[in-house]
């Protein structure tokens, strides 16, 4: 009970708690609301384990450049849509939407209707040309 009736001690262990929350939130934030990915990962997620690409922006956007084998699906309508595509829902699912907003949303729904694993490009599809990689016109 010494160490606990010692101020400095109450400081130190006051801040170890502090910086465990601080390492902890980020872990916490993708459990609950999707992976965010580069467009590295997104690439590695793509070719290596065959994820399938879900583009949520409009139908005009996703025409003027998307990923290669990205479909096209609204988010008003994804229930319906997936349903339509038959997706593996053990294979991971990639999102491009209009802002992160827009695709944790997306992210939530795919979780509620039984799809293993979802991760939302960061940045969207500026962050996919930026770094240099190909899309589909």
């Amino acid at each position: 009970m010494d160490f606990l009736a010692q101020t400095d001690n109450l400081v130190l262990a006051a801040l170890m708690i502090i910086s465990g929350m601080a390492l902890f939130m980020p872990t916490l934030s993708t459990l609950m609301t999707g992976k965010g990915l580069s467009p590295t990962d997104a690439t590695i997620w793509i070719n290596r384990r065959k994820a399938n690409v879900i583009d949520l922006r409009s139908e005009e956007d996703f025409k003027a450049g998307h990923l290669p084998n990205a479909k096209n699906l609204a988010l008003e309508s994804l229930d319906a849509g997936l349903k339509a595509l038959k997706l593996d829902q053990k294979l991971p699912v990639v999102l491009i939407g209009r802002g992160s907003a827009h695709s944790q949303k997306a992210a939530k729904e795919l979780r509620k209707l039984g799809f293993a694993e979802v991760g939302v490009l960061d940045g969207g599809i500026g962050a996919w040309q930026t770094s240099g990689l190909p899309l589909i016109k």
